[in-house]
């Protein structure tokens, strides 16, 4: 596999916690052997050899030197019944740095491998205890960064990508079937037109789009979304950008231009995560630092998913606002936008009905708030989340794609779908027999049936130490 030494057996091990100091430190291992091999390191070696599948065994660890390293449990699991379907120990100690350390070189220096990144998932995969959405889906819980996210990914843990990958699989596999005994037990020289029902082929290129559409959404819950705050200067921008983080992050001043550099930081939009960015006011400036300022917040506008536009509420839009909207009705309508009138707390409802859009903005959604009272937040969270998710219900009812590869892979599968369709009116039955072969062969692709070790190993590769 590429740049990668996974050998499937031979004792492996790792460091399954961070190298910090902690309660408890886990070094896990894994292969042919690796319960015998630990016992000889271990104060109880008859008690370990002899466990059970799923027991714990108390005692320490003990260097080479036969000098006590530290009092530890000890899991064992044996094969077929443990995460990678080997013999598997689990060494659980005192989480200090230095411990866990010693622990680890013991271990190496007593016969096993330092275990590459993603190597214990990928013995998982090959001894069929998992396929390769569920073990996509243990990255993503590891690397999610809100409840929604990890939700979303142990939904794919628990198996709905593949059960639904499987039921649309048995689907083209039944439709191949009729096709084959059309083929073999003709009555007439009669085209597909006339033998066959695309009804159900429908069906299944409907299924297939929906999937591969549905990665677009979780995308954003996986990598993040970014949010860009932007508007002339003290339109309230930064005290809207601490409000949303509730913290001080961001220096509030009446100071026009007082933000001269963008900053970010993480924050969870009702489940979404997101990269919430403060930028430079807009405006036409003398200053040159002031003026880079302002081009990184037009670049940062450009690549955001979303753009918060806002505008002081007891001033209304002004011509460099509306300037902005038309600009951004012109070349950046694949960037959400919403508009966001700041100060609400301060401006009159005489003011308030000046900031009405015009007619050519009406379809822009508009939000008023106020950062020190909080009026309109929640609206504002609401709003945010509702175009991110491109209007979808947060809450999932059917799988959803949890990677690129696996939406290239569905997309291929629906070309051939739809290909097979397009010989249905003019063409004999063995013309679409290919086409829906090829389709199982990309579904194949999606749950690790069919797949080359070179993107096994761009998949394993990704994953921490241990894991």
């Amino acid at each position: 596999m590429t740049n990668l030494k996974y050998t499937p057996e031979e004792p492996i091990a790792a460091i399954a916690t961070a190298l910090a100091p902690s309660a408890l430190g886990i070094v896990r291992c894994s292969g042919k052997m690796s319960i015998e091999l630990v016992s000889k390191i271990f104060s109880r070696p008859r008690a370990l050899c002899a466990a059970r599948g799923n027991e714990i065994v108390y005692g320490w660890i003990v260097g080479s030197d036969g000098v006590k390293i530290d009092e530890v449990l000890v899991s064992v699991f044996r094969a077929p019944k443990s995460f990678t379907g080997e013999d598997m120990v689990e060494i659980s100690c005192h989480g200090g740095v230095n411990v866990v350390m010693a622990i680890f070189n013991v271990l190496v220096s007593s016969g096993f491998r330092r275990a590459e990144r993603g190597e214990f998932t990928f013995r998982a995969f090959i001894n069929g205890k998992t396929d390769l959405t569920r073990a996509e889906a243990i990255r993503e819980i590891i690397d999610s960064k809100t409840n929604e996210s990890r939700t979303h990914a142990a939904g794919r843990l628990s198996g709905n990508l593949f059960e639904t990958i499987d039921v649309i699989k048995k689907k083209i596999t039944d439709i191949l079937a009729g096709i084959e005994v059309e083929i073999e037990y003709p009555e007439d020289e009669e085209t597909i037109a006339d033998s066959f029902d695309s009804s159900e082929l429908l069906g299944v290129a409907r299924e297939l789009s929906d999937l591969a559409s549905s990665w677009k959404s979780e995308k954003i819950y996986q990598d993040g979304a970014r949010v860009v705050l932007c508007g002339k200067t003290n339109a309230g921008k930064s005290s809207l950008f601490n409000s949303l983080l509730k913290e001080d992050r961001a220096i509030v001043s009446d100071i026009e231009g007082t933000t001269r550099d963008f900053i970010e930081s993480w924050i969870d939009f009702d489940g979404i995560p997101a990269r919430l960015f403060d930028t430079a006011g807009l405006r036409q400036t003398d200053d040159v630092i002031e003026q880079k300022g302002v081009e990184i917040t037009k670049d940062l506008s450009h690549e955001a998913d979303l753009i918060l536009y806002l505008v002081d509420s007891t001033v209304g839009l002004t011509e460099a606002d509306v300037s902005f909207l038309e600009e951004y009705a012109k070349n950046d309508r694949s960037v959400a936008l919403i508009l966001v009138f700041t100060k609400a707390d301060v401006s009159s409802v005489a003011q308030k009905k000046t900031c009405s859009l015009p007619a050519d903005f009406s379809s822009i959604p508009l939000v008023t708030v106020s950062s020190k009272s909080g009026e309109g937040i929640f609206e504002l969270c609401a709003e945010v989340k509702k175009r991110l998710s491109f209007g979808e219900k947060s809450e999932r009812t059917r799988a959803g794609l949890g990677s690129e590869r696996q939406k290239v892979c569905v997309s291929e599968a629906l070309s051939c779908v739809r290909h097979a369709l397009s010989l249905t009116k003019d063409y004999a039955l063995d013309a679409v027999v290919q086409d829906l072969e090829d389709a199982l062969d990309f579904l194949g692709e999606v749950t690790g049936e069919v797949t080359a070790d070179d993107v096994l190993g761009s998949i394993f590769s990704r994953f921490c130490v241990g894991k």
